[in-house]
Order: C-alpha cells, then sequence, then structure tokens
C-alpha cells in the first residue's frame, strides 16, 4: 500500500488528537491517507476481548485498507488475524447474486423468464408467472414455511426448496415483497441449479477463481470452518431478542417467519447453535451462512466493478441487470409504517434510506450483527466489514460515512 502506515503506529508523527489517533491493538495495514477510515473501524470494537472486526477497503483496483482488530474467539482467547474469516450472515445473498447476474449475461439463465421455466413443479397456486428476477428481489411471498421444522429440513436445500414450491404464496407473486430472509436461498439455489445443472456455492468459486480451502465461500468445508471467528453476543443484542420474544408470545406466524418455523434460534446465534452450528456453515444455504474474510469479501465487491488483480467478474451488461431496481418502498406487510425502507435489485441491496452506501450507484448486502459488503462504480470502491460481536444496531455507517469524506468529490476515472 502506498504511504502506508501500519495500524498499530497510532500518530503521523506528529501532535496526536484526541479522538483521532489509531489504538495500538488494531493489526494491519492502510494508505495513510485513508486515517480516518482506520479510526472510524477501531471505534466499532467497542470491547476487544469480547469480540473483534475486520475491514478491507480497496480503491480503484488496490487494497488501500486492511485492519483488524479484537478476538477471534472470546472462548479462549484466539486473536484476529489478517486471515480470519467469519459468518458473512446475509451478506451471503450478495455473492449469491453476482453469481446469478454472471449466469445471465452468459444467457445461462433468464432474469425475466418464469421460475417455472427452469423448475416446472413452482408453478401451483398462482406461482406460474413469478420470474426469476422477481423472486431474486424477495417478491415470492415465500418468506417462510407454513409449519414448524427441524434445521435439518432447512439444511437440505432441495427438500425444503420442494416444500416451499408446493406452498401458496402469502400474496399474488410478483405484486409485493418482503424480505425472504432464509428462504430466499434454498429457492435460489433450487432454480440455478435446474437451469444450469450446477450448484451455486461451486458456480461462485468458478466465477471468482477462489482456491480451495478458499477465503470466501457461500459452502465452507472442514478446514475452512477450523479457523471461522466463533459468534458472541453482546448484552445489548441479547436484551432486543428477550423484548421480541416477549412482544411476539402467542403469534405463531411472526415467529415462523423470524426463525424460520423454528429451525433457528430468535436473533440467529446461539453459544453453540444458529450459525454457530458448523451444519449451518457446511450447508451451503447461499441465503447465509457463507465465511470469508474481509479482504476477500472486499476484493470480490471491487473486482465487480474495476479490473482487480487482472479480472473483472462481470461486464457492464451484467451489473445492469444485477442492480435494475425491482423492489422499493414498503413491504407486504408495512401498512403504516413510516419506513425507511430498503431498495432491491436482483438479490443485491441498493443504496437506499434504510441502507446508505458511499454513492446512490452503490450496490452490495449487508448482514445482521452488522457484516456488510458492496461496490461503489463511481469511486471505483470495493468494501468489505465483518464482526463476530452481535449488536442490534449496525456500526457500518460510521465507518462509510469517512470513507465518503476521505473521497470528497474524488472526479470519475
Amino acid at each position: 500500500m502506498s504511504t502506508s502506515g501500519t495500524a498499530a503506529e497510532g500518530t503521523t508523527g506528529q501532535e496526536p488528537r484526541v479522538g483521532t489517533t489509531t489504538p495500538s491493538d488494531v493489526g494491519g495495514d492502510f494508505d495513510d491517507r485513508f486515517r480516518p477510515v482506520v479510526e472510524a473501524f477501531a471505534d466499532t470494537v467497542a470491547e476487544p476481548a469480547q469480540g473483534g472486526a475486520a475491514l478491507s477497503v480497496w480503491h480503484r483496483g488496490v487494497e488501500v485498507v486492511h485492519v483488524w482488530r479484537g478476538t477471534a474467539d472470546a472462548r479462549d482467547g484466539r486473536a484476529w488475524e489478517a486471515r480470519t474469516p467469519a459468518v458473512l450472515f446475509s451478506s451471503t445473498k450478495g455473492l449469491a447474486s453476482l453469481t446469478v447476474a454472471w449466469l445471465a449475461e452468459q444467457g445461462r439463465i433468464d432474469l425475466e423468464s418464469p421460475v417455472a421455466k427452469y423448475w416446472p413443479e413452482f408453478a401451483v397456486h398462482g406461482k406460474d408467472a413469478l420470474t426469476v428476477g422477481d423472486l431474486l428481489a424477495h417478491r415470492a411471498g415465500l418468506f417462510a414455511p407454513d409449519d414448524d421444522v427441524e434445521l435439518d429440513e432447512v439444511l437440505d436445500s432441495r427438500a425444503f426448496a420442494a416444500r416451499l414450491a408446493a406452498q401458496k404464496p402469502r400474496w399474488t407473486p410478483g405484486e409485493a415483497h418482503l424480505y425472504h430472509a432464509v428462504t430466499w436461498g434454498p429457492l435460489v439455489r433450487e432454480v440455478v441449479l435446474r437451469a444450469t445443472g450446477q450448484e451455486l456455492p461451486a458456480l461462485f468459486k468458478e466465477l471468482t477463481g477462489l482456491p480451495s480451502p478458499a477465503d470466501l465461500t457461500l459452502q465452507a468445508t472442514d478446514a475452512e470452518i477450523a479457523r471461522v471467528a466463533h459468534i458472541s453476543v453482546s448484552p445489548a443484542y441479547q436484551a432486543v431478542n428477550a423484548r421480541m420474544t416477549e412482544m411476539l408470545a402467542g403469534d405463531e406466524g411472526a415467529l415462523r417467519f423470524l426463525t424460520t418455523g423454528g429451525a433457528f434460534p430468535l436473533g440467529f446465534v446461539t453459544a453453540q447453535g444458529g450459525v454457530n452450528d458448523a451444519r449451518v456453515q457446511k450447508a451451503g444455504l447461499v441465503s447465509a451462512g457463507g465465511i470469508g474474510t474481509a479482504s476477500e469479501l472486499a476484493r470480490v465487491w471491487s473486482s465487480v466493478v474495476t479490473p482487480t488483480q487482472g479480472r473483472r467478474l462481470l461486464s457492464e451488461r451484467g451489473t445492469a441487470l444485477l442492480t435494475r431496481q425491482r423492489s422499493s418502498g414498503p413491504g407486504a406487510f408495512d401498512a403504516g409504517n413510516p419506513g425507511p425502507f430498503h431498495r432491491w435489485g436482483a438479490g443485491v441491496q441498493l443504496s437506499s434510506e434504510a441502507l446508505p452506501l458511499l454513492t446512490e450507484e452503490s450496490f452490495g448486502h449487508d448482514g445482521a450483527g452488522g457484516q456488510a459488503g458492496f461496490a461503489d462504480p463511481r469511486h471505483g470502491i470495493g468494501f468489505g466489514y465483518l464482526t463476530n460481536r452481535m449488536e442490534p444496531v449496525s456500526t457500518v455507517p460510521r465507518i462509510v460515512s469517512a470513507l465518503k469524506s476521505v473521497l470528497g468529490n474524488e472526479a470519475d476515472g
């Protein structure tokens, strides 16, 4: 990194200013121009002994920030390191969507064709006209199973997808939207398998050229899981889930939605369960559960919008297919909700009031607890932030705000 400083320096040789020095326990390095971004990152790790985080920023194909801080596993004190992978949560959806867009630009799948063209069994209960693009944009009305299910059934992607395909949707497919937190993955994975004869996690690896074992994967192996950061839960996050449990007592429909029919705990994490469960990380859910490093996550997003290490993953046409707005505004059950609301392309989140990214052209996907990966074509940015400490409010906006200030009115180029 040119003009770089080590993250442990803490000063630039001048008299340090209160609140603007980098803590000595931040590892990694960075281009000194981006020091405010690193300082904002360091502040997101409030209790380094209880959890950690990593940040990578690539600018016009060059990694200008790669830093980490805190603990990868609070149970034994294992420190976060350069190649520590973390669970991506729903940031996995963004990577899966990149893969589908890549297939679409090759003509191997058509986003405007009905899902039933590839998956005839899907065409029941009025779902025959739902397009692949609508499915990606959370418009299927299949956001939860109709009945309670066991975790093993959800992790059997094809069996769970078949169960969902046989269901009656909660609205006329394509006419409304609501986030399909877990069901999205098995449904999209099945469509891709039917269209191409290949599994989506394998196609993602083909697209990115990642080695095995990889530093970014939609379906982890035992070797990759052995290095993954263990997720811990903050008291604030626990309190939110406790209040939610109390509020939803007796509301089976809402609980089924928030827990995928009881397969996951409310909040998606327990000490050994939920996404801490190795079975979830190995299942290739595609909607969540992928693992990776911040550096590799940011590199992949960078390579979507600018040549990065000799690779450009999508053409302009592929990016346009990915980012055309398909869902926005109030969701299916948001009557009376003032927002703000998300905007969706073909599976990726577009910058919105609910998720303000670097510019209006930015796109990517966040994840529960504070994960985020996105690209920005205006500035040629690939961004990856990962943490293993579940908090109720994302700390990513403060990092993005610092990045926006550093880049300022940088000209396109």
